[in-house]
């Protein structure tokens, strides 16, 4: 196109992140040679672009743009990404213009008025009010838009330039869905958000020609090449633009990934399998071989046998279904399908594991130290460096020994970064039980970086300029939020975890001041277990846990004090749920310590369970549970009277299986090493009368179900086995030994034990 000034313009008409797009903008502006190009993108990131030359910029990345000041409220907190991969026309366009010295700017709506509009900012075209592929696709006979547009675009490694065919198709699309004399679009509407950005590309377009440009190519997306073409005066463009709500931006580069890429993410403008289209643009010569062979050596990598025949067959299979489809190169349907059949050999898991790492892929970019940071970006960044923890898309798990400077080190940026909505690691809970239960100095993590975690920093600037900094002031914040007792402990406990001492002081200010007012036992119960873990972990960790002491003091007492009401009058789920919180407490005493302090309150809570039990009408489950509790404690040497008298004739079956479930509950080992309470418990199974047995079974299969194969099966032999002082079987004088020869072999034959002859 070329106008009065004598200025030649090429628009060529892209779709956004197309290996075969990409490959054509560089033919193009190569043929070209622009003396400006510009790009679809925020006009705030002209800065940004020179860039793209810098080698430590590697993609995929993202152009972020966030409010300069973010507040509280959802407003400030609003980011806007541009994606950008490999093989994003786009990014090809930066890449040309750096390398040959041409200024770059970009031409979509300024990220200042995006984000100040009520409605969701578009990450790249607004939906038109039509699918301009779908349309294209059924008028060339196809059912699926992606694969019409791989045939006709991205699968073509050469020949003519699709630009002039893509825009006049889109021409003839926007001429039958906005005739002449349409109505005018709702406000908000998304036609109404493609007028107002399309009327600032063409401001820009016009500002590149006062600007004396005479060779002037735009990338952008294929919608809007037939409004850039078109003659609209630039009083109409202004009057569209005039009074756009705008709002403070700040814009800066930050890694992205190829899963935030793709369309399953919810981006608008994502592709289906990135991970492929990284492969047809890198690989243009013979991409089918070489996609099959990384698909070997990846199955190969999990110890599948995969062989070169399997390649070779796998590679004639995607070709013959690819002519069979008339497709101009096997495309993704041809070499899944090859892949499933050849070398997964039909199996769905090794297919899975393909699309996971090779379709979509999980490849993170890179930015250069030269890239726009917020202070609590640098910060991290210059931690990660000393700490050595790279960041990576993909999970790792990582073996934190704290014994070790740099691995306490790791332990607590992980963990600050936590306090901030960073869950760059996540520690492993059942590593976390284990370790804290035998007082090891060890952690156990699963880490993986995220590109929102750039956008959780720039938001959570507003809490200081150092991730220490700025954990401490969102510790004392969620302090003053907190909405129970067991939130302030958890907190306390990751401010010790995090070595957060300017924050830990307010922290147990709030804690000692709700836990003083809060009445309710339960509660009291919950919230004690993490102030003890941390108690316990403060030496490990070279922290002064002193603050927390008192307040497990007076938990401790009060949670004493309150345990008798709380256990009376209690239907099952109660009584199951001050179960969980009996047994919380018991072992958290445990690891109080050594010291006279731990040992005193180890005892008073011994003789407050000891008091309980002396209380009528305690239900089944706790009163079994306390018996346990102090047997295993040793503070209880009648406890076969107890069972006995709980499993007695007299007992309610129902409450007597309640109470052995409960005293079960910790285990069965002292089933194996105490005959008493196991004769006890079978004659009382073996004394149940029918109904009663059916009753109480599923009872008694929860309980030993919960046990571990070896504790079963030491449990069966010892019942088998004649024990100590047990009175021999009265002898049935109605037994019939022939009538019962064929049941006892059955039985013998399922346990396992030699049938005489």
């Amino acid at each position: 196109m070329s106008g009065g000034d004598g200025a030649r313009v090429e628009v060529y008409g892209v779709r956004h992140h197309g290996p075969g797009s990409a490959r054509a903008v560089r033919r193009a502006l190569a043929a070209f040679a622009p003396d400006a190009v510009l790009v679809e993108g925020p006009p705030e990131a002209d800065a940004l672009a020179a860039l793209a030359a810098d080698p430590g910029l590697v993609p995929p990345v993202a152009l972020l743009a966030y409010p300069e000041a973010p507040g509280d409220g959802e407003a400030g907190r609003r980011a806007v990404f541009w994606p950008f991969a490999e093989f994003s026309p786009e990014w090809q366009a930066l890449r040309y213009a750096a390398e040959a010295g041409v200024p770059v700017r970009f031409c979509d709506l300024p990220a200042a008025h995006t984000l100040a509009l009520d409605d969701e900012p578009a990450d790249a075209d607004a939906a038109p009010r039509l699918d301009p592929l779908g349309a294209l696709a059924e008028a060339a006979g196809y059912d699926d838009a992606e694969r019409w547009w791989d045939d006709a675009v991205e699968h073509r490694a050469d020949g003519p330039s699709p630009f002039p065919a893509v825009a006049e198709a889109m021409a003839e699309l926007r001429a039958s869905a906005e005739p002449p004399g349409a109505d005018p679009p709702e406000p908000g509407s998304a036609r109404a958000r493609e007028e107002v950005r399309e009327a600032h590309m063409r401001r820009v377009l016009r500002r590149a020609r006062r600007d004396g440009f005479r060779r002037i190519a735009v990338v952008c997306g294929a919608w809007h090449v037939p409004a850039l073409l078109a003659s609209v005066p630039a009083s109409r463009d202004d009057r569209t633009l005039r009074g756009l709500p705008k709002t403070r931006v700040a814009m800066t580069w930050v890694p992205w990934t190829h899963g935030r890429l793709a369309n399953r993410s919810g981006y608008g403008a994502g592709v289906r399998s990135p991970g492929w289209y990284h492969h047809l643009f890198t690989a243009p010569d013979r991409p089918v071989e070489r996609w099959l062979t990384d698909a070997a050596r990846l199955l190969r990598a999990e110890d599948l046998h995969v062989s070169s025949a399997h390649v070779i067959e796998a590679v004639r299979l995607a070709e013959t279904l690819a002519a069979l489809r008339e497709r101009p190169l096997a495309g993704l349907d041809e070499v899944t399908e090859a892949v499933r059949a050849v070398l997964c050999e039909g199996a769905d898991e090794p297919v899975a594991l393909i699309a996971r790492r090779m379709v979509v892929g999980e490849r993170l970019g890179a930015v250069p130290d030269a890239v726009p940071l917020v202070p609590l970006q640098r910060d991290l960044l210059a931690e990660r460096r000393r700490l050595r923890l790279r960041p990576d898309a993909h999970d790792k798990e990582l073996d934190l020994d704290l014994r070790r400077p740099t691995d306490l080190e790791r332990s607590r940026l992980l963990h600050r970064l936590r306090l901030l909505d960073v869950a760059w690691g996540v520690p492993d809970p059942d590593a976390g039980r284990a370790n804290r239960s035998k007082g090891t100095f060890r952690e156990a993590w699963t880490i993986r970086w995220r590109p929102e975690f750039d956008v959780r920093l720039i938001e959570a600037g507003v809490w200081g300029t150092t991730v220490a900094g700025a954990a401490a002031a969102r510790a004392r914040d969620r302090a003053e939020r907190a909405a129970s007792l067991a939130d302030l402990t958890a907190l306390a406990e990751l401010c010790l975890l995090a070595d957060l001492r300017a924050a830990l002081p307010h922290v147990m200010r709030v804690l000692a001041d709700r836990a003083a007012v809060d009445s309710d036992t339960a509660r009291l119960m919950a919230a004690l277990p993490a102030l003890v873990r941390a108690l316990r972990y403060g030496d490990v960790r070279g922290t002064d846990p002193a603050p927390l002491r008192a307040v497990v003091d007076g938990l401790a007492v009060r949670v004493r004090v309150g345990l008798p009401a709380a256990a009376t009058g209690l239907d099952e789920g109660a009584a199951r749920a001050l179960l969980d919180g009996v047994a919380a407490v018991h072992e958290a005493l445990a690891l109080l310590g050594d010291d006279d302090r731990a040992a005193a309150h180890r005892a008073a809570w011994l003789d407050a369970l000891a008091a309980l039990l002396r209380r009528p009408g305690l239900h089944g489950l706790v009163d079994g549970r306390v018996t346990r509790l102090l047997l295993d404690a040793g503070r209880l040497p009648d406890a076969a009277d107890r069972m006995a008298r709980a499993v007695s004739a007299g007992a309610a079956p129902d409450r007597a299986a309640a109470w052995v479930e409960g005293f079960l509950a910790g285990g069965g080992v002292v089933l194996v090493h105490d005959d008493a309470l196991l004769g006890l418990l079978d004659g009382w199974i073996a004394g149940l009368p029918a109904d009663a047995f059916t009753d109480v079974l599923p009872l008694l299969r929860r309980t030993f179900g919960g046990y571990g194969a070896a504790e079963r099966r030491a449990i069966g032999e010892r019942a088998r086995r004649p024990r100590s002082g047990a009175p021999a079987p009265a002898p049935d004088d109605d037994l019939d030994p022939g009538r019962a020869a064929p049941a006892a072999a059955t039985v013998l034959r399922i346990l396992g034990w030699e049938v005489p002859a």
